[in-house]
């Protein structure tokens, strides 16, 4: 075998530090941009809050028609790989990038004076709340009574006002203890009483006694059906704690039986076992329709169900007006002290710090670069999906993410991550930008409806059947039909346990 020498002309991509952090970000939501920047912000000496306003760089909208720069090119073909350090061959799709595009590993270029990104980027936002000492006691009052209360405090309070002794106080505080958020008690009385005495059996007998009293005690507080086993009993105690009534006689009857039968509507069942009047069942099981499965429902705190828009979408004349929301934008600048202190420095440790400095500047212009392309992408959004902004989701037209990708000149995948974990708050409420994207089905007119108008339209003929007649799958393809739309009952099934709507048989009023 002959060996020799040859000489190769070939262009590649690196992920280098800043490629990869600005990838990273991009598909970061709102709760974790704000961890990653706190983060950043204690190990990064020359990154700091603003604390006074500044001007903001301009970007965003302006700039969504502009071309698409090579280093803007080298970020989306970035997005199909998946290591690190990985390189790939784009001699074709990237011409001329290795010239055009500068250096970007956290090295730096040797500068040491402030750039002009170092200046505040975010400053839209407004300034964070602080306590201002001054004492105001009926501002703390105020907050104290706002905040919410959770199952076990309001037991506890309850609790106070009985009177036990130690023993028995100490029993019923740990049946509290032990409930679960729904307020049903997770374990039984006797896991409590085996995990306390252990082997000692005399022990235990003791302490059954006085985790039964402790239960009565428990289940006659606020509200009422806590401290159930399970849901027949919860139901059981709600019953009980109604005038006592042949109706409520016929309720307690059926929720001795399975509540499967309950759960499909088998009123013939339930009729025959519990040898009821037809109408005096139906009566029993409205009533039983009517309690509250989950006691402790209303004490679950929903702060954290709370969504935090990126994208903020209001009326402006004949059109909409796309801004991001200046609360989740961090208010961000390099130290211009420590930034100036470091052009003195020299040698080894001075290399350190002007690379740290470097990445300081490049999380600001990674975060920047963030929310540049949520909003472009959410331009884009709202002028395909104007229709759904104007008059609903039945006006919503179909859209794949590959639509907005050539239209920005930007790589799929860079679309999905902009769109996941995004919200948009509309005149219509708050939505994940994902939920402007579906497939269409046929209709006779040759186009297409989106997937999320016929999930509209289920809806609206469902909220249209008559609750004794409720509508089935088979027919609700039938009335798309009627409005043009090809859709199959399997197809209308999907979408309709997508949305949690019962089957037409447990839709059905007695």
């Amino acid at each position: 075998m002959k060996q020799g020498l040859s000489l190769r002309v070939s262009q590649q991509l690196t992920l280098t530090p800043a490629l990869q952090q600005s990838i990273r970000l991009l598909q970061l939501s709102t709760l974790e941009l704000s961890a990653e920047v706190e983060e950043m912000l204690d190990e990064n000496p020359f990154l700091e809050r603003a604390e006074e306003t500044a001007e903001r760089e301009s970007f965003g909208v302006d700039q969504a028609d502009a071309p698409v720069s090579a280093g803007d090119t080298l970020t989306e073909q970035a997005d199909g790989f998946d290591g690190l350090e990985r390189t790939e061959a784009v001699a074709s799709d990237v011409p001329d990038a290795a010239d055009s595009t500068p250096e970007t590993d956290w090295d730096g270029d040797g500068t040491v004076e402030i750039a002009p990104n170092d200046s505040e980027w975010g400053s839209d936002a407004p300034p964070t709340k602080t306590s201002s000492g001054s004492g105001d006691g009926e501002s703390a009052a105020q907050d104290l009574a706002s905040a919410p209360v959770s199952l076990t405090d309001h037991l506890h309070q309850q609790a106070i006002g009985l009177r036990l002794t130690p023993v028995e106080k100490a029993a019923l505080e740990m049946l509290i203890e032990s409930l679960d958020e729904d307020g049903y008690l997770a374990d039984s009385l006797a896991d409590l009483a085996r995990g306390l005495a252990g082997d000692d059996w005399a022990a235990y007998d003791d302490l059954m006694v006085v985790f039964q009293d402790a239960l009565e005690h428990l289940q006659a507080m606020d509200p009422v059906g806590v401290g159930a086993a399970d849901l027949a009993e919860c139901l059981r105690l709600q019953i009980e704690a109604m005038r006592n009534t042949p109706v409520a006689q016929a309720a307690l009857r059926i929720c001795e039986q399975p509540l499967e039968l309950l759960a499909k509507r088998d009123v013939k069942r339930l009729i025959q076992n519990c040898d009821l009047d037809d109408a005096v069942a139906r009566e029993a099981i409205a009533l039983i329709q009517r309690l509250e499965p989950k006691p402790g429902r209303r004490f679950i705190e929903t702060d954290r169900n709370i969504v935090i828009p990126d994208v903020i979408v209001s009326k402006a004349g004949e059109g909409f007006k796309v801004a991001l929301n200046p609360a989740v934008m961090p208010r961000l600048q390099v130290h211009e002290i420590y930034a100036g202190a470091v052009k003195g420095a020299k040698g080894e440790a001075g290399a350190g710090l002007q690379q740290r400095l470097q990445e300081a500047r490049w999380f600001i212009k990674n975060i920047q670069q963030r929310f540049d392309t949520i909003l472009r992408v959410s331009s884009a959004i709202v002028e395909r999906q104007n229709q759904f902004f104007a008059h609903g989701e039945l006006a919503m037209k179909p859209l794949v993410l590959r639509e907005i990708a050539e239209e920005l000149g930007l790589h799929e995948s860079t679309i999905s991550r902009v769109t996941t974990a995004k919200y948009m708050a509309t005149p219509h409420g708050t939505f994940e930008l994902k939920y402007f994207f579906g497939s269409g089905l046929g209709t006779e007119s040759g186009n297409n409806a989106s997937s999320t108008a016929v999930r509209a339209l289920i809806k609206q003929f469902i909220a249209a059947e008559t609750p004794k007649k409720p509508l089935s799958d088979n027919q609700l393809s039938e009335l798309l039909r009627d409005n043009g739309i090809e859709c199959a009952r399997r197809t209308v099934a999907k979408y309709r346990e997508a949305m949690r709507i019962a089957p037409a048989n447990l839709r059905k009023e007695l």
